[in-house]
C-alpha cells in the first residue's frame, strides 16, 4: 500500500511564526504612520487648501476657492526675499562646511580620550534657546564691541559696522546651524577605517592625495547630509534676519511671518510656504543626484 503524501493544508510552526512576525512588523508601523498623518499630511493638505483661498472682503476672513493667482502674486511680490534667502543660506552652508570639516576630522581621528568632551561641546549650544543664542550675537557684533572695532581698525568693513548688515545675518546662520554640519561629518569620518589612510601612504600618496582619493570620497555622504541639514532650515529661518539684519535683509521666512501674523494674509503666507518647499525639494533632488549619493533619497 503506497504511503500517503503529507497534507498540503497543514502549516508548519515555522511558517506560522514567520507570518506572525510579518504582521507584527506592520503593526509597529501604525504609530509612525498615524503620527505622520496627523502632524504632517493633514496640516500639509490644510496649508495647500489655504493657499488657494480667496478674500471675502473682511480683513483676515477668506473663503474656500481655487485662486491659483495667489502663487503668481507671491512670486512677483516676494522674489527678492527668495533670492536673498537662498544666497544667505548658501553662503552660510559653505562657511559651516569649511569650519566643520577640520573640526570633525580632528574629533574623529585625533581627539583620542577627548572625543566625548568635544562632542558634548559641539551640542552644548542646544542647551540654550535659539532666540537667546541669536540675541547674544547682537552683543558680540555690536558697534562698540571688540570684533567690530578690530575690523574697523583694519578698514575691512565698508559700512563701519557688522550688526544690521548681511554679514551679521550670514554669521548668525552659520553659528546657529553649525552643529548640524559637524555631527553628520563626524559620523561619516568616524566610520572610515584608518588602515585605508595608512594604505594610501604606503602606496606613496601624499597626505593631500590620500585625503582627496580616500577620505573625501568616503566622507561624501556626511558632507551631503550636513549641507542639507544646514541649508534647508537656514533657508526658512527668520530670526537671524530679524535680530541681526536690517529691514533690507529680510528673508522669505520673514515674509511668511509678516503675512501670517501682521497682515493676516493667510493665502499668500501659505503660497509662500509651498513655493519655498517646492524650490528646496527641487534643489535637494538635483544636489543629491549631482553628488552621486542617490541612496540618501
Amino acid at each position: 500500500m503506497p504511503a500517503l503524501a503529507p497534507s498540503t493544508k497543514s502549516t508548519s510552526p515555522s511558517a506560522v511564526g514567520l507570518r506572525r512576525r510579518a504582521r507584527t512588523g506592520y503593526l509597529l508601523l501604525i504609530p509612525g504612520i498615524g503620527w505622520l498623518a496627523i502632524f504632517f499630511i493633514v496640516p500639509l493638505i490644510s496649508l495647500f487648501a489655504t493657499s488657494l483661498q480667496a478674500p471675502t472682503g473682511k480683513n483676515g476672513v477668506y473663503q474656500a476657492a481655487f485662486q491659483v493667482s495667489n502663487y503668481a502674486e507671491a512670486i512677483s511680490e516676494y522674489w527678492p526675499q527668495f533670492v536673498r534667502s537662498f544666497a544667505y543660506s548658501g553662503i552660510a552652508t559653505v562657511l559651516a562646511l569649511v569650519i566643520a570639516y577640520p573640526l570633525a576630522y580632528f574629533i574623529a581621528f585625533r581627539a583620542g580620550k577627548w572625543r566625548a568632551l568635544l562632542l558634548v561641546l559641539v551640542v552644548a549650544p542646544f542647551f540654550a534657546s535659539f532666540l537667546l543664542r541669536t540675541y547674544a550675537w547682537r552683543t558680540i557684533l555690536a558697534d562698540e564691541g571688540f570684533i567690530t572695532s578690530f575690523f574697523n581698525m583694519l578698514h575691512l568693513l565698508p559700512e563701519q559696522r557688522i550688526l544690521n548688515t548681511p554679514i551679521a545675518v550670514v554669521l548668525g546662520l552659520t553659528y546657529n546651524f553649525l552643529p548640524f554640519m559637524i555631527l553628520p561629518l563626524y559620523a561619516a569620518l568616524e566610520r572610515i577605517d584608518p588602515r585605508l589612510i595608512e594604505a594610501a601612504g604606503d602606496l606613496y600618496a601624499s597626505p593631500f592625495t590620500g585625503f582627496r582619493k580616500v577620505v573625501w570620497p568616503l566622507s561624501l555622504p556626511g558632507v551631503v547630509a550636513g549641507t542639507l541639514l544646514t541649508f534647508i532650515p537656514a533657508s526658512g529661518d527668520y530670526i537671524n534676519a530679524t535680530l541681526l539684519g536690517a529691514p533690507s535683509d529680510r528673508m522669505v521666512g520673514n515674509a511668511i511671518q509678516t503675512n501670517f501674523l501682521q497682515f493676516r494674509d493667510y493665502p499668500i503666507a501659505s503660497a509662500l510656504s509651498f513655493i519655498l518647499m517646492a524650490i528646496i525639494l527641487t534643489l535637494v533632488f538635483v544636489y543629491i543626484r549631482r553628488a552621486g549619493t542617490e541612496d540618501l533619497v
